[in-house]
């Protein structure tokens, strides 16, 4: 009886183990993610450069997290991403669900006090960058401008998304820091609008166009349909070493700190961020998982596939980013609110 007794106390404590064992071994990050889909919010129009990536990053992503989610993704374009970052902010499940892909200008947003905006940029959880950027303001092949030179002597209209949009903002303060004569025609949904009505005449150029965009469309400046007035960056890139930058052409010294400030954004041009207050030990997943995913062979592969050049970096080059902008001086921060703010806004 004894040994019945004993055998059962012996198996009980054996039971007991094993219990405590896997409850310890759970991984409660992994149970809540093999349980869920993950969204991520875009701010931008179907088939541009930021939904393209924001595609590209969803089919890689997940393979990263443990429980290996599905992402979705969900546009949510208008404002230069401020609407989509406001619904991050403010109406997004704070638990890890919900990511978002959003333009660079939010991260300047706040210092230059744009209307719209109801997010404190500092206080995202950020994720990673998943690529630096050159933009480019061009124009069709019949407009009466041809070169960087003729946009300060001859009008060009150029099409715009939205007065927040980066099209308008960089038209008008190229307008005010260097003298250009860009004249905006508002309210198109996104670039790949606009370059239809390039096509269609009712504009003749377009601002704010990315690198990646114009390698998705390689065949246009090809065939010479298109032409690269300026590449606007901190730094030249190297396949257009010749190309004009707006800073060949600024003349005094706080309008350059003023532009300099503007073009930082684009060294973290593809933020990708998540609402905050997210629980910490999510955000560590993520935010290893995106770094894990940033040097995949298969990511960059596919990458190569659509036509996107890729750099992602860390969550921590976008902090240090945000910070820089955050201590401006408060002079240059109102030169550049000055020029980028929409009339009466």
């Amino acid at each position: 009886m004894d040994q019945w007794r004993n055998a059962r106390r012996a198996a009980a404590i054996i039971a007991a183990l094993i219990f405590s064992t896997s409850v310890a071994a759970a991984d409660p990050v992994a149970d809540f993610y093999s349980s869920h889909k993950m969204t991520v919010l875009v701010g931008s129009d179907v088939g541009g450069g930021y939904d393209t990536l924001a595609r590209l990053m969803a089919r890689h992503l997940g393979k990263y997290i443990p429980g290996n989610p599905t992402l979705v993704v969900q546009n949510m374009p208008g404002a230069a991403s401020f609407i989509a970052a406001n619904n991050v902010y403010n109406v997004a499940p704070k638990d890890g669900t919900v990511i978002g892909l959003v333009q660079r200008t939010i991260l300047s947003a706040n210092v230059t006090k744009q209307s719209g905006v109801r997010f404190d940029v500092e206080k995202f959880s950020w994720i990673g960058n998943l690529d630096k950027e050159t933009s480019f303001f061009l124009a069709w092949h019949d407009a009466p401008v041809k070169s960087a030179k003729d946009l300060f002597t001859t009008e060009l209209v150029i099409g715009g998304g939205g007065p927040t949009s980066d099209s308008e903002v960089q038209a008008r303060m190229l307008n005010a820091l260097i003298g250009t004569k860009f004249k905006v025609v508002s309210g198109y949904p996104g670039q790949n609008q606009i370059l239809l009505a390039m096509e269609r005449g009712e504009v003749h150029g377009m601002g704010g166009w990315g690198w990646n965009n114009v390698q998705m469309h390689e065949d246009l400046l090809k065939t010479g349909k298109i032409t690269l007035l300026l590449q606007c960056a901190l730094d030249r890139l190297p396949q257009v070493p010749d190309l004009p930058t707006p800073f060949d052409f600024v003349k005094t010294d706080e309008d350059r700190k003023a532009l300099e400030l503007f073009y930082l954004q684009q060294t973290v041009a593809r933020p990708v961020l998540s609402p905050p207050s997210v629980p910490a030990d999510r955000l560590a997943v993520l935010r290893s998982a995106f770094m894990t995913m940033a040097s995949d062979e298969e990511f960059h592969k596919d990458a190569a596939k659509a036509k996107l050049e890729v750099s992602p970096s860390s969550y921590a080059e976008i902090e240090k980013v945000v910070h820089t902008i955050s201590t401006t001086p408060r002079n240059v921060v109102d030169r550049l609110a000055k020029v980028v703010t929409p009339p009466g806004g």
